[in-house]
């Protein structure tokens, strides 16, 4: 590690901001020093993420250097990888070389290039799918490959079944069981008895790496080699008809987000003391939308991504049972969201699901415990579904328009684009399609105009984010504010029909919206129609029970008439007319007060009838006077139950005043956008994302850690702790490397070691403790003194010395 330590001394500023751009996990904490930012970029963890992100051609050029390192230095250099990858393009092997070189994954000059200690930990053991050379295997196999021609003639003379065993080991990986295959005059057996296979202690066998290569002869040390992405045959569509398919599925998406989010309106769902909504709320939230349960999931979780809903108290529960904790409703911003377009609210929720961290496919599926993961529940989150839909709606985005991949195509794109981080999650990338379309996203299977505009608008907002981060009194200037609507509003608006102010009222009482309707007329239709079908043309109908509904919530009968003439383009029926006439005739009739409750009505023979009725029994209705009756029961029940029976009561406050108010809704309080307890809480590491590493505070990370390295370099220069309690004299100063390989010989021996470290304020001292383990990044070690385990960070170790 001191190579790569003083590599990064000699570095200039800008090329080690470069580093810590590209991996910006080596700044989650800041380390304290170069010492400690070389531990960290060598670390198994680090190593595996920044290896996540290299293309399959990367990964073979890395595989190269690991096969072409020296025995005695470690080390390798261009030209080997260079020979070792054959007829590869030298111009494309340099550029994978450079990547590597740049995120330090290898290091030093080309004609000694170091590589990261974590590689080997972190990938396979057996490179570009050869075996270990014969030497680390058996002598017998070392003797046989030794001799060139004898190696060959032995392959030669190998029967057909155990040339076949050959080939697919050569082929990779070099190892098998010998189950079943070890018995005499078997393939295996002939190859272990002709040293071409080597037993191995767990039971199986491996393939000499001298062989292996010998094998390849016609396709190179290192096999059939990538270095371009697998080209796409994308079915060819018209772009307009996909931006219309997509056009319509936005509206979809957008008209069952709205139903969902007035389906827990009206009934708050409650949430589960495990997180998350139970198996029947979703059911009942997705019946009521008319959808299945995963489009619900998908559109619920981006709807609380967007902020449209939250977690509220409950307030109260059915009697008999417990108060729930907590419920999940809409939030005030859902009020706002519906008064705005189609298009701004479809963008709303496409966002938020492009940028969630939430992972819906996984809804309905099974846990490690074998339990049901429901949605909106902590297990859904995963910190790299951004990531994931970003990649596969980039390969989209990377084709004309119109052109629509198929599935297996654009996965074996994503698998060369990054093997490591696609393999063994081919369904979440399935996921990501389908919900893509579900949103309007794409269509046909191509991405759609707005789709390409949301993407953008994600890119630009990135950028928005940096620049201000870089130039926070805005001195700079922007071509585009933040507050400028998103451009995938303008795209979207483009596609869809002009809303409509206006509706086809029919002699049946249907009233026709022919296009999407406008949202003061959304408003009122909701009020005084009940919908019986939505799409590109919506259709409601003019009940009794929604024009009582509507002269509850304060509209009079000429209001009714007035607004059915304004909105109407046909004729008025002149059975709707009746039926509001005769509906407010009645409405009013009987009044219900809160006095404990009351009821009254100037008509005798009415509140007779009601005193009368059966089906108000239960209601212990009792008659004070003839036009008065009184109930134990509360106002709103004694309503409710009047109103089921078929009457038409209407609140009076205790003035006799008629009180014409809408209900008012509970609405869950903001929290910016999603739920954090439901959703769960992110590690320490998901915050690299929210990272903001502009150059400036790039290059101030950096002067922080080269301050930070002087002084550790001046603390280890000067005079050690003394050990206290014995006088033993001081700890002998060491490197950072001897200190770690006597902390590792105490592991091994289970013995006491003095470790002395450099404290947060510069100070150095020592302890006497029994190491335990080392690992990721930190010693812990069990003080026997007070039996209390203490973690080191190893950056911070200046000296160990076995007692």
């Amino acid at each position: 590690m001191d190579m790569l330590v003083d590599h990064l001394r000699s570095l200039p500023d800008e090329t080690l901001a470069a580093l810590l751009r590209m991996r910006p996990d080596l700044v989650v904490p800041v380390p304290s020093d170069l010492s400690a930012l070389a531990l960290r970029a060598q670390s198994r963890m680090s190593i595996a993420r920044v290896l996540d992100g290299f293309d399959r051609f990367t990964l073979e050029i890395l595989d190269a250097a690991r096969l072409s390192r020296g025995q005695s230095d470690g080390t390798t250099s261009l030209e080997a990888i260079r020979t070792l990858a054959g007829g590869a393009d030298r111009d494309a092997v340099r550029a994978a070389v450079d990547r590597l070189r740049a995120r330090f994954v290898l290091y030093g000059p080309e004609n000694a290039l170091s590589l990261a200690t974590g590689v080997d930990e972190v990938s396979s053991p057996y490179p570009a799918g050869l075996g270990r050379p014969a030497a680390l295997l058996d002598a017998s196999a070392a003797e046989l490959v030794a001799d060139p021609a004898r190696l060959r003639r032995t392959v030669l003379a190998a029967p057909p079944p155990a040339r076949a065993v050959l080939d697919r080991l050569a082929a990779g990986p070099p190892v098998g069981t010998l189950a079943g295959g070890g018995e005499a005059g078997s393939p295996v057996r002939w190859l272990v008895d002709n040293a071409l296979l080597v037993p191995v202690p767990t039971g199986g066998f491996e393939l000499p790496r001298e062989v292996g290569l010998l094998l390849r002869r016609d396709t190179g040390p290192l096999g059939q080699l990538h270095p371009a992405p697998p080209k796409i045959d994308a079915v060819a569509r018209e772009p307009k008809l996909a931006d219309s398919a997509g056009a319509g599925q936005a509206m979809d998406a957008v008209r069952h987000a709205e139903t969902l989010l007035l389906a827990l309106e009206a009934e708050p769902a409650t949430v589960l003391r495990s997180g998350g909504l139970g198996v029947r709320e979703l059911r009942r939230l997705a019946r009521a939308a008319g959808l299945d349960d995963g489009t619900a999931a998908t559109l619920l979780e981006a709807a609380l991504a967007a902020g449209l809903a939250g977690e509220a108290d409950a307030h109260t529960a059915p009697v008999g049972r417990p108060a729930p904790e907590t419920q999940v409703l809409p939030t005030p911003r859902f009020d706002a969201w519906r008064a705005s377009s189609i298009a701004r609210r479809w963008t709303d929720l496409a966002a938020a699901w492009l940028t969630m961290t939430r992972q819906p496919g996984l809804v309905n599926q099974r846990d490690e415990r074998d339990r049901p993961i429901t949605v909106l529940a902590p297990e859904v989150e995963r910190s790299g579904a951004p990531a994931a839909r970003r990649a596969v709606l980039g390969i989209l985005a990377e084709q004309p328009p119109g052109k629509a991949p198929g599935p297996d195509e654009l996965l074996a794109r994503l698998d060369w684009a990054a093997p490591r981080r696609t393999r063994g999650r081919e369904g979440a990338y399935r996921e990501v399609l389908t919900e893509a379309a579900l949103l309007g996203i794409t269509g046909l299977g191509a991405l759609t105009a707005p789709g390409r505009a949301l993407l953008a608008d994600d890119a630009a907002e990135l950028g928005h984010e940096e620049r201000a981060a870089a130039d926070p009194l805005g001195m700079r200037g922007s071509e585009r504010s933040p507050d400028d609507p998103p451009t995938a509003v303008a795209v979207l608006d483009a596609l869809l029909p002009a809303p409509v102010d206006h509706f086809l009222l029919q002699a049946d009482l249907s009233v026709v919206v022919p296009g999407p309707p406008e949202p003061e007329l959304a408003a009122e239709l909701e009020v005084v129609a009940e919908p019986e079908s939505a799409g590109g043309a919506s259709v409601y109908r003019v009940t009794p029970e929604a024009v009582r509904h509507a002269l509850d919530t304060g509209y009079g009968a000429d209001d009714l008439h007035s607004l059915f003439r304004r909105r109407s383009r046909t004729p008025v029926p002149q059975g709707l007319t009746y039926l509001i006439d005769d509906v407010a005739r009645r409405h009013g009739g009987l009044r219900v007060g809160g006095a404990g409750s009351y009821l009254r009505s100037e008509d005798e023979a009415l509140v007779a009838e009601v005193l009368a009725d059966r089906r108000l029994a239960g209601l212990g209705l009792r008659k004070l006077a003839p036009t008065v009756l009184v109930t134990p029961m509360p106002s709103a029940r004694l309503l409710q139950e009047l109103r089921e029976a078929g009457y038409a009561p209407v609140p009076e406050d205790t003035t006799g005043a008629t009180v014409r108010a809408r209900v008012k809704t509970r609405r869950a309080p903001a929290r910016g956008t999603g739920l954090a307890r439901l959703g769960g809480g992110a590690g320490a590491m998901d915050a690299i994302a929210g990272v903001q590493l502009t150059q400036p505070r790039l290059l101030g990370i950096v002067e922080q850690i080269r301050r930070g390295d002087v002084a550790a370099r001046t603390a280890r220069r000067a005079p050690a702790a003394v050990r206290p309690g014995n006088g033993s004299g001081p700890v002998a100063v060491q490197t950072h490397t001897q200190a770690l390989a006597v902390l590792q010989q105490a592991i091994r021996d289970k013995v006491l070691v003095w470790v002395g470290y450099v404290d947060a304020h510069g100070s150095t001292t020592s302890r006497l403790v029994r190491p335990v383990s080392i690992g990721a990044g930190y010693l812990r070690a069990e003080d026997e003194r007070t039996e209390m385990l203490h973690t080191f960070a190893l950056h911070r170790i200046s000296a160990a010395v076995l007692d």
